[in-house]
């Protein structure tokens, strides 16, 4: 009794300083990733004068809004932040649906070809053509400058299609095969019976797609020529980039109380915030959704 109770003292004491532990790490991942976002955060509330005199802070002395309102002067913005929103919208949608649509047939055993066209898919994931070829492959179907550019060369992930493919595998055959007896074609099964079922896994994989999209920055600045169609990220590159006539790229007149600093924190607050936005609607699912295929009946 004395050596159980001695190991269970153990274990529990050991748990504690585990527990304190973690919570230490966390917090201090949390401070690093928190803290510069605060920062930048205050720092387009600030003035000019204060981020040059103030190395760091995370509330400003006077809060001011002449970053956001030079920015919302002219329509560059609010063109760009459209134009990422529309981009954003239409390509999560299509990607998912491909997505979708490819998975569900590759999770039936019996499709004649099924595992040939898995091994295709799991070659793109070692080899890729790289950035060369796919720009030529965009410019010979005449992409270039169209917003098409950025949403069908990455229409599917192939890791998302591969875990979505073992996702449809898992659900009870029973449910589809009684959807057949009551007269469903395999389209009304997908439709009626698999994508009610699919809600963690569309949520998921809808912001794995809408993240990477919203982010997206090499795409755009490939095949957008035209300065009217520029995303968001693009815009931010250029306004935040050394020397850049931010004034100009927005089109507003520069001033002499023109707020460079603080227009440069403005508008990596306004392309990082809506999509934060995103996640407290779909964290219910998004809890199920992670855990897709890491537990095996």
């Amino acid at each position: 009794m004395k050596r159980t109770h001695s190991i269970r003292h153990y274990d529990s004491a050991s748990s504690r300083v585990f527990d304190v532990a973690n919570v230490l790490i966390l917090l201090s991942l949390a401070a690093i990733t928190l803290l510069p976002l605060l920062y930048v955060l205050a720092g387009s509330f600030a003035s000019e004068g204060e981020i040059d005199s103030r190395p760091f802070f995370l509330w400003p002395e006077r809060i001011v809004t002449d970053a956001y309102d030079y920015m919302f002067a002219g329509d560059t913005f609010i063109r760009a932040l459209l134009t990422t929103i529309g981009v954003t919208a239409v390509g999560t949608a299509i990607q998912v649906a491909l997505t979708l649509t490819m998975a569900y047939p590759l999770s039936k055993r019996h499709l004649p070809g099924r595992v040939f066209v898995i091994n295709l898919v799991v070659f793109t994931l070692v080899f890729s053509g790289g950035m060369i070829p796919t720009y030529l492959v965009v410019r010979e179907l005449g992409l270039l400058d169209s917003y098409w550019a950025l949403i069908l060369p990455l229409a599917i992930n192939p890791f998302y299609l591969l875990i979505v493919k073992s996702f449809f595998q898992e659900l009870p055959e029973a449910l589809e095969e009684a959807a057949r007896i009551d007269g469903c074609n395999e389209l009304g099964v997908f439709w009626r019976i698999v994508l009610p079922l699919s809600k963690p896994v569309i949520a998921t994989f809808s912001l794995f797609y809408a993240v990477a999209i919203w982010n997206d920055y090499m795409s755009p600045l490939l095949y957008i020529n035209d300065e009217d169609k520029w995303t968001l990220q693009v815009l931010v590159r250029q306004i935040t980039a050394p020397n850049a006539d931010s004034a100009n790229m927005l089109g507003t007149q520069s001033s002499a109380f023109f707020p460079e600093q603080g227009l440069k924190f403005a508008v990596i607050v306004l392309a990082t915030v809506p999509i934060l936005l995103v996640y407290p609607f779909l964290q219910k699912h998004f809890a199920k959704g992670v855990m897709i295929g890491s537990v095996k009946e």
